[in-house]
């Protein structure tokens, strides 16, 4: 249908809008409209009857894809229908299905779009904005098509024309051209980003694994979509070399630290040395929990609850004490010191019996007490004792043995020494001065 018939139609329903069967076309159109309503409605409430059960990500997909154009879909196949039978019916014109046909698919469209947008992308205050953006677009561009506007600014953009090299360009090419790279690489991220979170709910894959796969997907899926949507709107693909020549020339200059982070990335995920979960230490002072690694950066939350942004350049080139490599339990140490006149080996049982009573402190491998040294004011007891959840944090633990410690020497009578001088006076005293 193009701008002329358009145009006629909207003739058509105006004259039709004074004739008594036009009352027939909008009781066809709103029961058409009720009925694609009120069966969406029941689809979506049989969704969510079944929201508890686990159906796998790809029908989760398939419903949430369908959900949001199930109602302009099923008015558009009962207007096609009731249109039918008002054709080989006789029952009289058909001008307000007719219009009603393309609004049904711009509907359609606009939140096809939208639904792409939001699993393409995380929620964000930008993301709400271009969703208005592109529906307000859709709707813009369908009201150009049924005024007839469309062809004229079409002619009129291509009149404005310059030459890029040997290539004649005008601004409809340039415009259609943004538009088939925005739509074409949106549906590989969407594509991507299903992807993604099938591998991420995988039980057989490495979680490693999974971050490495997720992103060589979204970056093969979106380099794909680049040069198939280039292709599409008639830019040659061969003139991108003078591009990638110039990120090597870029490279070589001054990206050399962002290029060997993204490698140091990708080497991290494939070699498992530092995984998502594992508690490790930087240096003396920081040390936390790796909550995410990125293509660029690792994300380590240290137990005060700040989140640190490492480079993987320096993961990589630095050492790095992981506390849960290739086992997530580790050892604690809890010293103290006793008087000299104490029973060893009861202070030692009482030092095990206090790590044994709290519930983070394993039984297997046992504590184990141990004597040290022998100091100027007491002997020096060791306490070690494991725990399986070091990600919960060390602190709380020594301080609940440290206090059940205290509680075992107080009611067995153990004395824990202080540093004690005594001072003799050889001589007289002093003569008053």
């Amino acid at each position: 249908m193009n701008e002329n018939e358009m145009f006629v139609l909207l003739l058509e329903l105006w004259r039709d809008f004074r004739d008594p069967a036009f009352l027939w076309q909008v009781l066809a159109l709103a029961s058409s409209l009720l009925l694609a309503w009120a069966l969406s409605r029941y689809g979506q409430r049989q969704q969510f009857v079944r929201s508890s059960a686990d159906h796998g990500a790809l029908r989760t997909l398939g419903t949430g894809s369908l959900k949001r154009v199930a109602f302009p879909l099923l008015a558009l196949l009962f207007v096609l229908i009731a249109r039918k039978a008002f054709t080989y019916g006789h029952l009289g014109p058909v001008s307000l299905l007719d219009l009603a046909l393309p609004l049904l698919i711009s509907m359609a469209l606009v939140r096809a779009a939208i639904y792409v947008l939001r699993h393409a992308f995380s929620p964000s205050s930008w993301l709400a904005t271009s969703e208005r953006f592109i529906a307000t677009s859709i709707w813009f561009c369908l009201a150009l098509y049924l005024t007839g506007l469309s062809a004229p600014l079409v002619e009129m953009l291509e009149q404005v024309s310059f030459h890029a090299g040997k290539q004649k360009l005008d601004l409809w090419t340039i415009l259609s051209g943004v538009v088939t790279v925005c739509a074409t690489v949106l549906l590989a991220l969407w594509l991507s980003s299903f992807i993604e979170k099938r591998l991420l709910t995988s039980h057989t894959l490495d979680s490693n694994i999974q971050v490495v796969l997720g992103r060589l997907v979204k970056a093969v899926l979106s380099v794909i979509a680049l040069l198939l949507s280039l292709s599409m709107v008639g830019i040659d693909i061969t003139a991108l070399s003078v591009f990638s020549g110039a990120l090597a020339v870029g490279l070589g200059l001054g990206l050399q630290r962002i290029a060997s982070n993204y490698v140091s990335g990708f080497i991290i995920l494939l070699d498992q040395s530092i995984r998502i979960g594992n508690v490790v230490a930087i240096d003396a002072t920081t040390s936390g929990i790796v909550r995410e690694i990125t293509a660029r950066y690792t994300v380590l939350r240290t137990l005060t609850g700040t989140a640190v942004i490492i480079p993987n350049e320096y993961l990589v080139s630095n050492i790095v004490r992981n506390e849960s490599h290739s086992d997530p339990r580790i050892r604690l140490m809890v010293s103290v010191q006793v008087a000299y006149g104490t029973d060893i080996e009861q202070a030692m049982q009482v030092l095990v019996e206090a790590a044994l009573g709290q519930k983070r402190v394993l039984a297997d491998p046992p504590p184990q007490a141990l004597l040290t040294a022998f100091a100027d004011s007491g002997l020096n007891l060791d306490l070690g004792f494991w725990i399986s959840d070091p990600q919960e944090g060390t602190g709380g633990v020594r301080s609940a043995v440290n206090m059940a410690i205290w509680r075992s020497f107080r009611d067995h009578g153990i004395e824990i020494p202080f540093p004690q001088r005594e001072v003799r006076m050889i001589g007289g005293s002093p003569a008053a001065a």
